[in-house]
């Protein structure tokens, strides 16, 4: 069967607030950026000419438009992106060290993109891919744990190589144990040849 998309990814889509200077008053400003691993995989694929689609959940807010836009803009299909209208997008607030090392501050409890239920994934966004890609900040609790398990199961069956992202943000998880699990999972499934 011959594939339409080359790339398609699950997980979350949320926007980074990043310290951008600071005001006369000396108070820090932040700029709002389209973020989120699975759709900045997407965005730099689509770049160099592949077809990528996104599956994921926002809010249907000023954000989650917003990212809905920046994405189709990148040549990302958000066909599959759901905006949930009982649910915020997700935000995080970022500041960068001298070091250059990144500090986040999430609003992520009850973001919408942990919302997506296994019945929100699109079974032809998957199986019409070469390729299935997931992070592990899918897997930090339920509904989009299911969703992604489901996701997962879908790409399998369909032949699709599996792609995971082990981007561990200790803040998001209820336990490094659970997190160690849940990536020991991730990484399991992705290196199964069928």
């Amino acid at each position: 069967m011959k594939k339409s998309i080359d790339v398609v990814a699950l997980g979350e889509l949320l926007v980074d607030f990043t310290c951008n200077g600071a005001s006369p008053q000396g108070n820090p400003f932040y700029e709002a950026n389209p973020g989120g691993a699975p759709c900045n995989v997407l965005a730099m694929l689509a770049k160099l000419g592949k077809r990528t689609a996104f599956i994921g959940k926002v809010g249907d807010d000023q954000f989650g438009h917003f990212l809905r836009q920046v994405g189709s803009a990148a040549g990302i299909s958000m066909d599959a992106l759901v905006m949930d209208a009982h649910s915020h997008t997700t935000l995080a607030f970022v500041k960068t060290a001298e070091n250059g090392d990144r500090d986040f501050s999430f609003y992520r409890d009850a973001g919408a993109d942990t919302l997506l239920t296994p019945d929100e994934v699109p079974e032809n966004a998957i199986t019409g891919a070469n390729i299935f890609h997931f992070g592990s900040l899918s897997l930090t609790g339920d509904p989009v744990r299911g969703a992604t398990q489901k996701a997962v199961a879908l790409a399998r069956a369909a032949g699709c190589i599996l792609s995971f992202d082990p981007n561990l943000r200790p803040p998001l998880w209820s336990s490094l144990e659970q997190a160690r699990e849940q990536i020991h999972w991730g990484l399991a499934v992705a290196r199964q040849v069928f």
